[in-house]
């Protein structure tokens, strides 16, 4: 998962990106980066780390122009090489600087294929590379020494053809304008936004809208899933639909964990899908948990807070914060080694002895993956003196690997994968265990927006929405996965960037 933005601005973007980028923060911790546009050169920063640590006043001071883009990384499948920050940059056609949010699942096939049609070499293992070199190579079919926006769309729906998974991608092109796309089926959230100035319109895609508030862009609607947006470096809009048959089935795990409360995606307040996942399981506890003798409700901070209270407000119980967070240390689900996430979450939160001690305590969270952090938070609500500790997850059983940006590709790291509730409980220490059905979590999240048929919620129930994962497919992902977590693959060099990219 990572987070994107992209400006067309009549003055300088730097300080704009910079800010949507660290409201975005929560979307990749692993890299950033910027590149703008200054008198027809790109100005490109990126490494790995934190927003606040990447980019310093030398280099915000170098990153000059009126347009620009900018990327939050979140590594997958283990990997958190320097060599995959974007954004990714190439000087043909006219100089293409690309970020993407996302997965492409037949990237395979789509790097043998680019290679012995358009000999493109892909330097790094990035997917985002390829997507870059994909759009590149259609943007020189046209053979135009200019573009125009119906050549930006025809490249476009040529590259919808031919890759499969999920991509929310914005590019700039050096003498033409700025370029934003969403896969037909619209999986990865982008969003559109404007803002006037004394001169003119100014415009901004992002992957939250919540990007958008903080530089003072109104929300104007989401990309349409297939859909392209075009802005030329005059801010003149353009936008196609660019697939024939495209359905909007966005990814659910956006609205249970990764997006921000604040954010409204596909129509839909992230905040208020979370109340009604509380108040769905809630119903559900009362219904079907009656007998559990429960004193208090607590959350596991900070997505499940308003899932929590609104728990207890069904059951009529006290509703407490349990937990202190360190807000200064890193999320434990996107680091990359196991023993690192297990080892950080006692750093990460510290039980108020005070709520716990003699309770029989109902803890809420967003959903349980590995199983890991569960374990440990129960184990630390019974050493702050709880006699019984309940857990209730707003998002069903976690049983099949993601293919489409979410770090959880080899089920075997699944606690849920291939065990029955019961014993899931018994191996986090619960003494009951409650999910939220799958049926509950999609009415709560589609109630704002009925027009949405259905989500992408393949890690729950192994129903791929792009038709093309097989056993053999998930196979490789999880060899690719143990190959980098053991260092095997070698980090590719930058060739072609030491020029461009600001490291000093």
């Amino acid at each position: 998962m990572c987070g994107i933005v992209g400006i067309v601005g009549k003055e300088p973007v730097n300080q704009i990106i910079y800010d949507g980028l660290t409201v975005l923060q929560h979307r990749g911790q692993d890299a950033a980066g910027i590149v703008t546009i200054d008198e027809g050169k790109f100005r490109l920063r990126k490494a790995n780390g934190l927003v606040r640590d990447v980019f310093q006043e030398r280099h915000m001071q170098r990153l000059q122009g009126n347009m620009g883009i900018g990327h939050v990384r979140y590594p997958t499948a283990g990997s958190s090489s320097s060599a995959e920050a974007q954004p990714f940059y190439v000087n043909s056609p006219f100089g293409i600087s690309l970020a993407h949010n996302g997965n492409l699942t037949n990237a395979t096939e789509l790097r043998a294929h680019l290679f012995k049609e358009a000999r493109r070499h892909i330097n790094t293992t990035s997917d985002s590379e390829l997507l870059l070199n994909i759009l590149a190579h259609e943007l020189c079919e046209s053979k135009l020494m200019e573009l125009t926006a119906d050549n930006m769309f025809s490249a476009v729906k040529r590259l919808h053809q031919n890759v499969r998974g999920a991509y929310a991608v914005v590019a700039v092109i050096i003498g033409h304008g700025m370029l934003a796309f969403r896969d037909p089926n619209g999986i990865r959230p982008l969003v559109l936004g404007e803002r006037e100035t004394d001169k003119g319109v100014e415009y901004m895609v992002a992957s939250e809208s919540v990007a958008l508030d903080i530089d003072g862009f109104k929300l104007v609607r989401d990309v349409a899933p297939g859909e392209a947006v075009y802005i030329t470096e005059a801010g003149e809009l353009f936008t196609q639909q660019c697939f024939p048959n495209p359905k909007c089935v966005p990814c659910i795990f956006e609205y249970v964990y990764f997006a921000r409360p604040d954010s409204k995606l596909n129509d839909i307040s992230v905040y208020a899908s979370r109340v009604k996942m509380g108040t769905y399981l809630g119903r559900k506890i009362k219904k079907e948990w009656s007998e559990l003798d429960i004193d208090v409700v607590i959350p596991i901070p900070e997505t499940s807070c308003d899932i929590a209270l609104q728990i207890a407000h069904e059951l009529d119980l006290p509703y407490r914060q349990g937990f202190v967070k360190n807000r200064y240390v890193g999320r434990t689900f996107i680091m990359p080694g196991q023993a690192q996430r297990k080892k950080s979450v006692r750093r990460k939160l510290n039980a108020i002895g005070e709520e716990f001690k003699g309770k029989n305590v109902l803890l809420v969270d967003d959903s349980i993956v590995r199983g890991t952090t569960s374990e440990q938070i129960i184990e630390m609500a019974r050493d702050a003196g709880a006699k019984k500790v309940f857990f209730a997850s707003a998002a069903p059983e976690i049983r099949f690997p993601n293919v489409y940006g979410i770090d959880m590709p080899s089920p075997n790291e699944l606690i849920a994968y291939g065990r029955e509730v019961d014993e899931v409980a018994a191996l986090i220490g619960a003494d009951e265990l409650i999910y939220q059905s799958l049926e509950d979590l999609e009415s709560a999240v589609k109630e704002q927006n009925p027009g949405i048929e259905s989500f992408e919620t393949s890690v729950f129930d192994g129903d791929y929405v792009t038709k093309d994962i097989d056993q053999a497919y998930l196979e490789s992902l999880e060899s690719t996965r143990k190959d980098n977590a053991k260092g095997k693959l070698s980090e590719p060099l930058e060739n072609g960037l030491e020029m461009h990219n600001e490291e000093n």
